[in-house]
């Protein structure tokens, strides 16, 4: 593709302060590597989400490169226990029932990706069911007027 595995770069203005550099080679120039644990924490991530949430009752996930829609977030739990489990984990934890289908696919051997082509994270099942280790840096993006 013309930019590592998808079309284009990062966006260049992403949401709760994610850096560019990061999100550019973690979404474009990786398949295995991750933004380091609780990398959420140090942006303003968490108090920006709970302020949507509180007007939304929902946070929506963009890829970073696109803008698509790719998570929204909580689905069947509360935003207090979203945040938990992404604590828990060091990185932002979505469910089955929270991902856009239409837009992420799960290759074989776990990774997430968008479709057109944004690495995303893993899935990491546990007892609860799937759940999806997502890098902040790939779903910082901001929405299109297309989606």
């Amino acid at each position: 593709k013309a930019h590592g595995t998808s079309a284009t770069p990062v966006q260049k203005d992403l949401r709760w302060g994610c850096r560019n550099s990061l999100a550019d080679r973690i979404c474009n120039y990786n398949r295995h590597y991750a933004e380091h644990a609780t990398y959420f924490t140090e942006t303003d991530f968490l108090h920006q989400a709970q302020e949507e949430y509180t007007e939304k009752k929902q946070v929506t996930f963009y890829d970073s490169n696109t803008g698509k829609p790719l998570f929204v977030a909580p689905k069947g739990r509360t935003f207090a226990s979203f945040v938990r489990e992404s604590m828990n984990h060091g990185w932002p934890s979505f469910r089955d029932e929270e991902v856009v289908w239409d837009n992420v696919r799960c290759v074989p051997g776990g990774e997430a990706v968008s479709v057109d082509g944004t690495h995303l994270g893993h899935n990491l099942p546990d007892r609860k069911g799937n759940r999806y280790c997502i890098n902040l840096v790939s779903v910082a993006g901001r929405p299109t007027t297309t989606t």
